[in-house]
């Protein structure tokens, strides 16, 4: 059964998250990173969206690894359909949690604008 948008403001949603639950989630299939810090992103619907991660790269967060493009081109989408890096490429992320830092397939829907041509 597919829930209204009001029933997702009413759990706490803003009106932009909730139209997106309301209308179904996406999953990340694809990812490719662009020079500028943005990345082009691939749902299963086909659409390509583009998102900004620049405001994520600051110093002395978890993002401070990719704030160097060349370690920012490590993206990739992971088993369950994050957009994913590995902080230390040498080290196995499935074996070692904490060397991954992931985003939100949902937020990365939401937060991103349509990829024109």
């Amino acid at each position: 059964m597919t829930k209204s948008v009001e029933f997702y403001m009413e759990k706490g949603l803003d009106r932009k998250m909730a139209e997106y639950f309301a209308s179904g989630t996406k999953r990340i299939v694809g990812v490719i990173p662009n020079d500028d810090f943005t990345l082009t992103i691939t749902f299963d619907n086909g659409e390509k969206r583009c998102y900004d991660v620049k405001p994520f790269l600051k110093p002395n967060t978890v993002f401070e690894t990719f704030m160097d493009l060349t370690n920012f081109r490590r993206v990739y989408v992971d088993d369950t359909h994050c957009i994913a890096w590995d902080i230390d490429p040498t080290v196995d992320s499935n074996e070692v949690w904490n060397n991954k830092v992931d985003l939100c397939p949902d937020c990365c829907y939401v937060d991103s604008v349509p990829v024109t041509k």
